[in-house]
C-alpha cells in the first residue's frame, strides 16, 4: 500500500514539472521571437524602420515625374538611372515620362532643359551631341561657347555677377593662372560657369551670398584662394554633369564647405554618380548625405541606395540615426504571413518614433527569454534524491537563472546585432588643391594621420571578455551562499567547497581558453592582430579569480575550520549512572 502511494506521488510530480518546463519553454521561446522582431539596434538602423519613416512621403519616382513636368529633364535622367540600378518599383513609369519628354525637346538630352533663357546659348553651338548629354565644362571650354556666356553675363544686373567678371583682371591667383594668360581660359571658364548659376538663381541664398562676397574681397586684394576653390568645385562638377544636373545639385548646397566635400565626393564615385545625386535631390540635405558618407566611405553609398526605395523619408531617417543600414532576412521572410505581419508593422513603428523604448523592449524580451528557458532546463532535470535534500536551498535557482539570462542576453546580442563589431569607417576631410602657379608657389605639404591602438574590435573583445569572468564570478558567489546556507556539518560544507574547485577556478580557464583562441585567429589571419585584446582574457580571469578566493573563499574556510575544530573538541556530556533498585 506505501509503495502504490509513493508511485502515485512520484507520478504527480513528474506531471507538475512537465507542466512547469512547458509553462516556461513556450513562452521563453515566443518572447525570444519576439524581441528578433523589434528591428531596433545598437550600431544600424533596419530597413523596415525606414520603411515606416517613409510612408505617406514624395518617392523617386514622384520626384523624377515632378521634375518631367517642370522640364528639368537631365536631373529626371539621374533619377531614372538611380531608379534602375537600385530596382525601385515604378521606375518603368518614369523612364517612359523622360522618353517622352526627350521625343518633344531632342536639344534638351544634350543640356538638360530647365532654363528657357539659355536656349540661346546652347542653340549657337553646332557641336552639341544630338544623342547623348554633354559636360556643362566641356561645353563651356569651347571658345565660342565661353564667349556667349560672356555676354550673357556682362547685362546682369546682379551685384554678384558683376563682381565674378572683375576677378577676370586678377593676376595674383593660386589654383588658376591668370585669364589673361596663355592658359587662362580654365579660370574663364569657371568664372562663366558660376556667373550663369548665380545669374539664373540656380545658387541657394547662402551659397549665393558666399559667392557674392568672396568674390568682392578677392577684388579688394584679398587672397584669392577661398574664391578660386569654390569656383574649382564647380568647375569640377560641370565635369560630369550637364547644365540641368549642375544647376538641380549646387541648388540644393547652402555653403561653400559643403560644396567642397560634395564635389570631392563625386569625383571619387562616378561610378554611382546617380545614387548620390538621388539621395541629395531626395533627401535635400546635402551637408547630411556629405556626412554620412565622411562617416561609412566603404559602404554609404551602398546603403543610401538602399534607402532609396522608402522614399524621401526613409533616406532622411537614415541620414538623422547616421547608421549602417541593416536588412533582415528572418524579418522579410515572415513579413508576408498574416500573424506576423501586423507585429511586424508596429514593432516597426516603435522602433521608428522611440527608438531607445524599442531598443529597451527588446533587451527586456531576450532577459525574459533567458530567464525562462533556464526555468524551462531547471524542471526538466529529474528531481533530486532523498540523499541531496539536505542540499537544496529555496530560492537559489532563481539566482542562478537569473545569472543564466544575463549571459544569454550577452549571447543573443553578440550574434544578433549587425556591425557590432565593425571598424571606423570615417575618412578625414579632402585635401584642398593648391597647385603651384607662376604667380605663387606653394610648398606641397604632408598628411599625418593619427591611428588609435584601441579599434572597435579590440573595445569589443576586451568588454566580452569582462562580463563572461563578472558572469562567472557571480556564479561562485551565488554557489559560496547557497553552501553557507544549508543545513549541513561544519566537515560537510568543507567538503563541498573543495568539491566546487573547478567552479571557482573557471575564469581561469576561460582566460587561458579566450587568449589561446584570440593567438590562434590572429596567426591565420582571421582578426587583425591585437595583443591586448588577446592577454586581457587571462588577466581578468586572474583578477576575478584571485578576488573571489582572497575576500570570499578564503574567509568562509577559516569560519568552517574553526567550526569543525570546535565541534570536535568539545568535551562529551558525563553519562548517567544507572540506579539498581531497592528491593521492597
Amino acid at each position: 500500500m506505501n509503495f502504490r502511494g509513493f508511485a502515485v506521488r512520484s507520478g504527480e510530480g513528474m506531471t507538475n514539472r512537465t507542466t512547469r518546463f512547458l509553462l516556461c519553454a513556450i513562452p521563453g521561446l515566443l518572447m525570444l521571437a519576439g524581441g528578433l522582431m523589434v528591428p531596433a539596434h545598437l550600431r544600424a538602423v533596419d530597413s523596415g524602420v525606414l520603411q515606416s519613416a517613409g510612408r505617406n512621403t514624395m518617392s523617386l519616382v514622384e520626384q523624377g515625374l515632378a521634375l518631367v513636368r517642370v522640364n528639368q529633364l537631365g536631373a529626371a535622367q539621374l533619377l531614372l538611372q538611380a531608379g534602375q540600378a537600385e530596382a525601385i518599383p515604378g521606375w518603368p513609369e518614369l523612364g517612359l515620362a523622360v522618353t517622352y519628354s526627350a521625343t518633344q525637346h531632342p536639344g534638351w538630352l544634350a543640356w538638360g532643359g530647365g532654363d528657357a533663357r539659355l536656349e540661346r546659348l546652347f542653340s549657337s553651338d553646332p557641336h552639341l551631341p544630338k544623342t547623348g548629354s554633354e559636360p556643362f565644362t566641356d561645353f563651356l571650354v569651347r571658345e565660342e561657347n565661353r564667349a556667349v556666356g560672356l555676354e550673357l553675363l556682362r547685362s546682369s544686373p546682379l551685384r554678384g555677377v558683376q563682381e565674378l567678371l572683375r576677378c577676370r583682371a586678377l593676376t595674383n591667383t593660386v589654383i588658376f593662372s591668370p585669364s589673361q594668360s596663355a592658359s587662362g581660359q580654365a579660370l574663364d571658364t569657371a568664372l562663366v560657369a558660376c556667373g550663369l548659376l548665380l545669374e539664373g538663381g540656380h545658387l541657394n541664398g547662402g551659397l549665393s551670398n558666399a559667392v557674392s562676397n568672396l568674390a568682392s574681397e578677392t577684388n579688394r586684394g584679398l587672397d584669392p584662394q577661398r574664391l578660386e576653390q569654390v569656383l574649382l568645385d564647380i568647375m569640377s562638377l560641370g565635369q560630369r554633369f550637364n547644365w540641368g544636373q549642375l544647376a538641380a545639385f549646387v541648388g540644393q548646397i547652402q555653403d561653400t564647405e559643403t560644396l567642397r566635400l560634395q564635389s570631392n565626393l563625386v569625383r571619387k564615385n562616378d561610378a554611382q554618380l546617380p545614387v548620390l545625386f538621388a539621395a541629395v535631390e531626395l533627401s535635400g540635405k546635402p551637408a547630411l548625405v556629405a556626412a554620412y558618407l565622411m562617416n561609412f566611405s566603404q559602404t554609404g553609398l551602398k546603403d543610401l541606395g538602399g534607402s532609396l526605395r522608402f522614399g524621401a523619408g526613409g533616406v532622411n531617417e537614415l541620414l538623422r540615426r547616421n547608421q549602417r543600414l541593416h536588412r533582415s532576412g528572418f524579418r522579410r521572410q515572415i513579413a508576408g504571413q498574416a500573424p506576423f505581419g501586423a507585429v511586424l508593422s508596429a514593432a516597426s513603428d516603435l522602433s521608428w518614433r522611440r527608438p531607445r523604448l524599442a531598443l529597451t523592449m527588446k533587451w527586456l524580451l531576450y532577459l525574459a527569454a533567458g530567464f525562462l528557458l533556464a526555468a524551462a532546463l531547471h524542471y526538466a532535470r529529474p528531481p533530486v534524491s532523498a540523499l541531496e535534500r539536505p542540499l537544496q536551498v529555496r530560492g537559489f535557482h532563481i539566482a542562478r537563472e537569473s545569472l543564466f539570462a544575463l549571459g544569454f542576453l550577452l549571447v543573443v546580442l553578440l550574434l544578433s546585432e549587425p556591425f557590432l563589431a565593425q571598424e571606423s569607417q570615417r575618412v578625414e576631410l579632402p585635401f584642398r588643391l593648391r597647385l603651384p602657379t607662376v604667380g605663387s608657389v606653394v610648398l606641397a605639404g604632408t598628411s599625418s594621420v593619427n591611428r588609435s591602438i584601441m579599434n572597435q574590435l579590440s573595445l569589443l573583445t576586451l568588454l566580452l571578455f569582462f562580463v563572461l569572468q563578472a558572469l562567472l564570478y557571480s556564479a561562485s558567489l551565488v554557489k559560496l551562499a547557497e553552501i553557507r546556507r544549508q543545513n549541513l556539518p561544519s566537515r560537510i560544507k568543507l567538503r563541498l567547497l573543495e568539491n566546487e574547485d573547478h567552479l571557482f577556478d573557471a575564469g581561469l580557464y576561460l582566460g587561458f581558453a579566450g587568449t589561446i583562441i584570440s593567438l590562434i585567429l590572429v596567426s591565420l589571419g582571421v582578426i587583425q592582430p591585437s595583443l591586448m585584446a588577446a592577454y586581457s582574457s587571462t588577466s581578468f580571469g586572474i583578477i576575478f579569480v584571485s578576488v573571489f578566493k582572497i575576500f570570499h573563499l578564503r574567509p568562509e574556510r577559516r569560519k568552517l575550520l574553526l567550526e569543525t575544530e570546535a565541534a570536535s573538541t568539545e568535551p562529551l556530556a558525563p553519562a548517567i549512572a544507572p540506579r539498581l533498585a531497592t528491593p521492597t
